[in-house]
């Protein structure tokens, strides 16, 4: 296969000075002498004009005679080639490439939708003409392959309850997704010379139809786990005020009042609202 050729043309300047001087030479002397002759010399003039070339800071052009590759042209400046040339403009600049949102499965089988934003440049020229018929259209279907083998490969978000207890989600591992993310598209892009600056998830969230489902979900999840610190605190607690009652001598406490106490200071120290004093003049079985 083979490779990208950088050249450097003829400067510009110097044939355009042959130019006009073919030009308007040629013109004055078919009218000073009257002679058809020097119609040749205007006629190589005019072909001079079509070699011609302009190349702008971060843009290239890729150079073909009759089908077969000459080079590559990437210095910016004035220039003059072969007119015979065919020219093929290919910009070197950075492009951006935000993807359309995909309904996809995650690992755990979850519909979800999500969406890439891509950097992205050029890096060989005869790659990006000649390995792939579009190379703007292969960056966008093999991005959106790329998003579509992500997604499978990790779940939307830890689910410790079911047993999946995963180090790495899509919501919550952004740099590591990311750079997954790239790694897999740069393997996709680089048969087009194609260099990936950078790559991340732009869009992320649960499909319509299970969005709600999940949320409740995630609520019910945050629930527990804040009942959970709760209950583990109050335990904490009484177990604390128990040792220090008995340490102090305070009140000495059979095994009901115990019960008793215990019972009171888990309702006071996990229920959700205010508790109410009651006021016991007689014993505890009173």
């Amino acid at each position: 296969m083979k490779e990208e050729k950088i050249i450097v043309p003829a400067n510009g300047y110097v044939m355009l000075l042959v130019f006009l001087i073919l030009f308007i030479g040629s013109i004055a002397a078919i009218i000073s002498f009257r002679t058809p002759w020097f119609g040749i010399t205007l006629f190589l003039g005019i072909v001079t004009m079509f070699g011609f070339l302009m190349v702008q800071p971060n843009n290239s052009r890729v150079l073909l005679l009759f089908g077969k590759y000459v080079g590559t042209v990437k210095k910016n400046g004035f220039y003059w080639v072969n007119p015979f040339y065919t020219k093929k403009k290919i910009s070197l600049r950075a492009s951006n490439f935000d993807s359309e949102r995909l309904k996809v499965n995650d690992k755990l089988g979850n519909p979800i939708m999500i969406s890439t934003i891509l950097v992205w440049r050029v890096l060989d020229t005869y790659k990006a003409a000649f390995d792939v018929d579009n190379f703007e259209n292969f960056v966008r279907v093999q991005t959106d392959a790329a998003v579509r083998k992500l997604a499978s490969m990790y779940p939307y978000d830890n689910f410790a309850d079911e047993g999946h207890d995963e180090d790495i989600t899509l919501r919550s591992s952004v740099n590591e997704v990311s750079n997954a993310l790239e790694k897999e598209i740069d393997e996709r892009l680089s048969i087009a010379g194609i260099e990936v600056l950078e790559a991340r998830i732009g869009y992320l969230a649960y499909a319509q139809e299970i969005a709600n489902a999940m949320l409740k979900r995630q609520q019910a999840t945050a629930i527990v786990a804040a009942r959970h610190k709760i209950v583990e605190g109050a335990v904490s607690m009484v177990e604390m005020a128990l040792e220090e009652l008995g340490k102090k001598q305070i009140v000495d406490l059979d095994e009901e009042r115990k019960a008793a106490m215990v019972s009171n200071l888990m309702v006071i120290l996990c229920g959700d609202k205010d508790a109410s004093p009651v006021l016991n003049t007689g014993t505890l079985n009173q």
